[in-house]
């Protein structure tokens, strides 16, 4: 993989922090706004890119790169990734992959016409303790209640009571709870189970945004809560619960760390499986590997995944009359 990537945020750090610890990953380019040279120069410097850019279109028009990666903000993904896929590369677009359905659609379909892959980089879908956990599910019997909480106070949350409106809280720029935290426990649920029959999301609004609230997920013979806040904090966890046993995971749906299976009458089992302690180092192999032998058959089913969850997200934002993106 050639890499390109667009932005120079905290989630572009975390990716860097990593990367070069997968050797067939290039970093061939890197791209933001004009006043992020001096930025985009020292992560040159210490990153090795070949290029930096600070007109998005001219890395495009850069032959060597084949995968663009978008680490922007929410809002901006649908128009980056089309002009990215439109420009025939393949994209690794962050959750959440766009602010709205139609969007999401519009992107898969270009990405199909031009045989291009396109994937959300979502962590909890690669990493070993999900896939781990997603076994052992059929010896918890018929589950019963699901439950989900990745609750994490933000450090921005002060600044937004006191008036200022910035991107975690601004509804034009797609933010709030749903879109951040409570999307990876939607995730989780959704990889795990697939679509719901029901949602419903009841969620403190804060002027137009939801800085926290509970996603009711009906399943018909089980429900689910999957709880997300930007403005309180918790333990948090995972529990699934069977008739024959349950699992809990004392973590966030992000990092998804060790986790206890325990069966009726039987001594817990503990489970770790990691191949890496960065969280987003799985997801980047199995991207790897998917771009470098073209698995348009793999992309197909990530992005049959992705749509189920912005179909929850949807059918969320109608219920607690979240408005933001393009409708």
């Amino acid at each position: 993989m050639k890499l390109g990537i667009v932005g120079a945020g905290m989630i572009v750090g975390d990716l860097l922090s990593f990367i070069q610890d997968i050797p067939t990953v290039i970093l061939q380019a890197i791209s933001s706004r004009p006043s992020h040279r001096d930025k985009l120069l020292s992560l040159q410097n210490q990153y090795g890119f070949d290029q930096i850019y600070t007109e998005y279109s001219a890395m495009l028009a850069n032959e060597d790169v084949d995968t663009i990666y978008i680490g922007l903000p929410n809002h901006l993904h649908y128009s980056y990734a089309k002009e990215a896929l439109c420009a025939g590369k393949h994209v690794i677009c962050e959750k959440p992959f766009t602010s709205n359905l139609q969007e999401f659609l519009e992107l898969k379909e270009i990405a199909q016409q031009k045989e291009r892959v396109l994937i959300e980089a979502i962590s909890n879908q690669y990493l070993k303790n999900v896939l781990s956990m997603k076994q052992y599910l059929p010896k918890l019997g018929d589950i019963k209640i699901v439950e989900c909480n990745y609750s994490q106070y933000s450090s921005r949350y002060a600044a937004f009571q006191a008036g200022e409106v910035l991107p975690a809280f601004n509804p034009e720029m797609s933010g709030g709870a749903l879109m951040d935290i409570n999307l990876y426990n939607i995730h989780l649920v959704v990889g795990f189970f697939g679509s719901p029959e029901k949602v419903e999301y009841w969620a403190n609004m804060e002027r137009g945004i939801d800085t926290s609230g509970m996603l009711l997920l009906d399943y018909g013979n089980f429900k689910c809560v999957c709880i997300g806040s930007k403005d309180s904090t918790a333990p948090n966890a995972v529990n699934i619960q069977g008739n024959k046993g349950h699992i809990h995971m004392a973590s966030s749906t992000n990092k998804c760390e060790s986790f206890e299976i325990t069966l009726h009458k039987e001594t817990p089992i503990w489970v770790d499986h990691k191949d890496h302690p960065h969280r987003m180092y799985d997801e980047f192999v199995e991207f790897d590997r998917i771009i470098s032998a073209l698995d348009l058959k793999k992309t197909g089913e990530m992005l049959e995944h992705s749509e189920k969850v912005m179909k929850v997200i949807e059918q969320a934002k109608q219920s607690a009359n979240l408005v933001f993106g393009r409708t």
